[in-house]
């Protein structure tokens, strides 16, 4: 059991993590902070298990039953908050990216090793049942050598998200679409292939026609360290959507091509369904693998939920494995500045660290 607080309560997915942290069992005390004082008391009214709310920082952070955070701020401003939640000795998982460059990435990684804590990211994609699937099924050999990957994001248009958010605005941001959505996809496919990324080629633009300066169409090339190749296509694309950042329309794919056969699913459909087709099955070589979801409040459903309750068990029992570490954000981040700088040049990128 733990305590844990929520510190910013007005990024888009700040009320979603609250629902899974008051549905955890691993939370004993449930604190938010936020230096908006009326967002604050919306956010939290009904929430009978959040018994500590704080409009200071310092005082939010040497809060004595604090044992780990959650950290919502702006990307531009949330890795300085991770570091002081480290140096405090507080365990963190952070929204995805962490940091809006990988220097300010690599710096939170750096504090979290020196001070002797915790840094997860909230890569929770990775626990759906139909990524867990895969990655078992990939790694297996099933399909054999992996040859290539495919991986698409496309989602409702920029005009359903608020142009003037801080999302779309550089300075604030980082990036677009690669490094709020995209991200998620560049994980997986490492996570599901075992493989990490060595080689980026790509081209980003800005073809919404919003007031926005950042990509939200991108193509990405890939090279694997396994000798493979893979590609990224992301956009804010779809003309039909509901507004907001909570259960937009997407459409997606992941593929995983070997010598010996090939896995597909649809990250974000309505049906979890994992097609699989292996010459090694000779009884059977195309196989449908479908999955029944329990409905779950939490932020992802209960894959969510499970994958903050793995990140709060590995913060009391270091041996356990972290679900999503500092490293992988920090890696995924150096491939996305990859893309930027392949754009920017029109060369290939290598990674000479990845």
């Amino acid at each position: 059991m733990a305590g844990v607080m929520l510190f910013g309560i007005t990024h888009p997915h700040s009320k979603a993590h609250l629902k899974t942290l008051v549905l955890s069992d691993r939370v004993e005390t449930l604190g938010v902070y936020d230096s908006d004082l009326e967002a604050l008391s919306a956010a939290t009214s009904g929430h009978d298990r959040v018994t500590i709310t704080h409009t200071d920082e310092a005082s939010a952070i040497s809060e004595g039953d604090l044992d780990a955070a959650i950290a919502c701020f702006p990307n531009d401003t949330n890795a300085g908050l991770c570091v002081r939640l480290l140096e405090a000795g507080k365990h963190v998982i952070s929204e995805k990216p962490i940091g809006s460059t990988a220097e300010d990435v690599a710096r939170v990684v750096d504090a979290a090793r020196q001070n002797g804590r915790r840094i997860g990211v909230m890569y929770q994609n990775r626990f759906h049942p139909l990524s867990q699937e895969a990655r078992r099924i990939i790694q297996s050999g099933a399909i054999g050598r992996i040859t290539s990957c495919e991986a698409r994001l496309i989602t409702s248009q920029v005009r359903f998200r608020n142009p003037g958010h801080w999302l779309f605005k550089k300075d604030v941001s980082g990036g677009g679409i690669l490094s709020w959505l995209g991200c998620h996809y560049l994980d997986l496919l490492r996570y599901v292939t075992g493989a990490e990324i060595t080689g980026v080629s790509a081209m980003v633009d800005t073809l919404s026609g919003e007031s926005i300066d950042v990509e939200d169409v991108a193509s990405v090339t890939l090279r694997f360290d396994a000798g493979f190749l893979g590609s990224l296509q992301a956009g804010y694309q779809l003309s039909l959507s509901k507004s907001g950042y909570m259960g937009p329309n997407y459409e997606t794919y992941m593929s995983v091509r070997g010598t010996e056969g090939r896995v597909i699913w649809e990250p974000s459909s309505g049906e979890s369904v994992l097609t699989v087709e292996s010459a090694a099955w000779t009884d059977s070589p195309s196989r449908e693998i479908r999955f029944s979801l329990p409905q779950v409040d939490a932020y992802g459903g209960a894959h969510g939920l499970a994958f903050v309750d793995q990140f709060l068990d590995a913060t009391v029992d270091e041996s356990l494995e972290m679900p999503a570490d500092g490293m992988d954000a920090l890696r995924v981040a150096r491939v996305i500045e990859a893309a930027y700088t392949s754009n920017h040049t029109g060369r290939h990128v290598e990674l000479i660290d990845a």
